[in-house]
């Protein structure tokens, strides 16, 4: 059941429309990310170019001695919309709380932009961020991947294809509500039906914008789930939500991770479902949420 505190603002939204115009979605999507945007003093805002790939870089705006962690960053949109510039999910809110510099990419859209645009575009940031780390303020042995949703999709095959490169060393990944299968075998899956939520119809339109209606042989660094072997990435953290289609995608992830000997915390949230906390920000749940994930980012980074 989804929790009380979420019922009212369910009731009241409108029914999702998984085949919508991909400029209208682009729209609302910049809409409901909007309400959530916040100037802050604190935050310094910055524009580059990282190996051809827009990046908006977010850092303190207090300059310090001492260097502070970095960490990539792939925002959500479904691999369709958003952009770097967007707070969606806290992308700059991070600066603050992990006194920390954070490289939102722009990477390339699906449909005008199939796999593997999207993430070769991540994996450019990423090998920027590890070289010019440094120049940044910032301690490379302290780079972590991170993203909701498709950016959680993203950080991961970012992961990978930094391991089976031999690319920059990533101390930490967190996967916030991943998209981590296009097969959309599992329970959650097939189960979630409800139209005013990201349900299993949005899900599989996702994965065709992303990959195109017609496919065979998808690669790991599209759908990581597919990834054979799992060893040797980095220590993880992993967020699901009760009522999302890609909740199992996470859960068997994390299983798989931790039977490849790759340190991972597990969070399923109750009563939530995807992307609540766009929603409902200022729900305890939410907050609790973001408590629990940010905790375990500053663990990480120290």
């Amino acid at each position: 059941m989804i929790a009380a505190e979420l019922r009212p603002i369910v009731e009241h939204l409108p029914p999702r429309r998984p085949n919508a115009d991909v400029a209208e979605t682009r729209r609302a999507f910049r809409s409901l990310v909007a309400k959530s945007e916040r100037p802050d003093p604190r935050i310094r805002t910055e524009n580059f170019v990282a190996n051809g790939v827009p990046i908006t870089c977010f850092r303190p705006a207090e300059p310090r001695s001492a260097k502070r962690p970095i960490v990539v960053f792939m925002h959500g949109g479904g691999f369709v919309y958003g952009s770097a510039a967007d707070a969606s999910l806290s992308a700059a809110s991070l600066v603050p709380e992990l006194d920390a510099t954070i490289i939102s990419v722009e990477y390339r859209l699906a449909p005008e932009h199939l796999f593997p645009a999207g993430v070769e575009d991540c994996y450019a940031a990423l090998v920027w961020t590890a070289a010019n780390a440094e120049a940044l303020g910032c301690d490379p042995s302290r780079l972590a991947v991170m993203g909701p949703s498709a950016g959680g999709c993203l950080a991961a095959a970012t992961a990978l294809l930094a391991r089976d490169r031999g690319g920059p060393a990533i101390a930490f990944q967190c996967l916030q509500i991943p998209a981590l299968d296009d097969r959309r075998t599992s329970h959650s899956a097939r189960t979630v039906e409800d139209p005013r939520l990201i349900d299993a119809a949005a899900a599989r339109a996702t994965w065709d914008r992303y990959l195109g209606a017609d496919r065979t042989n998808v690669s790991p660094y599209a759908a990581p789930l597919r990834a054979e072997n799992l060893s040797g990435l980095p220590p993880a953290y992993i967020q699901t939500c009760e009522f999302d289609p890609y909740r199992d995608d996470g859960l068997d992830y994390a299983r798989r991770l931790i039977e490849a000997g790759v340190s991972t915390e597990l969070y399923n949230v109750p009563g939530s479902f995807h992307a609540f906390e766009l929603f409902a920000p200022e729900s305890t749940l939410a907050r609790d949420t973001r408590a629990h994930w940010m905790a375990a980012m500053q663990r990480a980074l120290g």
